[in-house]
């Protein structure tokens, strides 16, 4: 075989190789969520902060999706003009599905779970409540860069 026939088959076979064992990394793009049961959501992001991904929140992101601030590093979280991050007190469920307001004292561990300048920026909005807060635009530029 010519030394150059063999070099170009090494070289297609190193970059075949290199394909099928090097990890490859994608966005991972969160559209709009109403949030959710929060367990559900806390084995998620566990699972997608495992992967090295970067997470783009372009659209709404209400409730337990707001989770994704704790578990997921700063660095790996960037926003879109449509992002809006939405916020409010917790609410407990029964057996039965009845739901009910959680006391005081449990919303404000809620928000502890949060990265100091959100639970900052929740605590200058009145704290965890029923109403929901919304965070969004310039403001929310000032916690999380804009997706490039």
């Amino acid at each position: 075989m010519r030394p150059s026939r063999l070099l170009t088959l090494l070289i297609c076979a190193t970059l075949a190789l290199a394909a099928t064992t090097a990890p490859v990394f994608a966005d991972i793009r969160i559209l709009g969520s109403p949030g959710g049961e929060v367990g559900s959501f806390i084995k998620l992001f566990g699972e997608m902060r495992d992967t090295g991904e970067r997470v783009i929140i372009d659209g709404p992101c209400y409730s337990a999706c707001t989770l994704v601030l704790s578990t997921i590093p700063k660095e790996r979280i960037c926003v879109t003009r449509r992002a809006v991050l939405g916020f409010h007190g917790a609410l407990l469920a029964d057996r039965r599905g009845n739901i009910e307001r959680a006391p005081a004292s449990l919303n404000a561990a809620v928000a502890e779970v949060y990265p100091q300048p959100v639970q900052d920026w929740i605590a200058r909005h009145g704290g965890l409540r029923k109403k929901m807060l919304t965070l969004r635009g310039a403001e929310l530029y000032h916690y999380y860069p804009r997706c490039s």
